[in-house]
């Protein structure tokens, strides 16, 4: 059993940035992936970003390339999800996700936190 707790969000402007955090109860080297995932209202959940848990190979969906970035903190036990050049369309309740490295699918999810940007 993976716990995961979010910490961030609000509410900003658009062309502001924000930060959000996900604490993790994984062990240095576990072979996990943490992914990063929102829904906004009316529409489905949709992938935003994953790193694995070791710190490497990040990836994003297309339209928050270049403005988001994910990474890991080490000392925190976290992964950072630091958001720029934030848009109204990136409103939405932020999930961290995690899955087994080998699996397919994200099995443990946190309670979300809640993105709205304003224009």
């Amino acid at each position: 059993q993976v716990q995961l707790v979010e910490f961030g969000g609000g509410l900003v402007q658009a062309g502001d940035s924000l930060t959000l955090s996900c604490a993790a109860s994984l062990r240095t080297f576990d072979n996990y992936f943490l992914g990063w995932f929102r829904q906004a209202p009316g529409k489905e959940r949709e992938f935003v970003a994953s790193i694995h848990w070791i710190g490497k190979h990040p990836d994003y969906a297309d339209s928050v390339k270049g403005r988001f970035t994910i990474s890991k903190d080490n000392a925190k036990n976290t992964v950072i999800l630091q958001m720029n050049s934030l848009k109204p369309d990136d409103t939405a309740v932020y999930y961290c996700a995690a899955r087994n490295g080998v699996a397919k699918d994200y099995a443990y999810w946190g309670q979300g936190t809640q993105v709205t940007v304003s224009s």
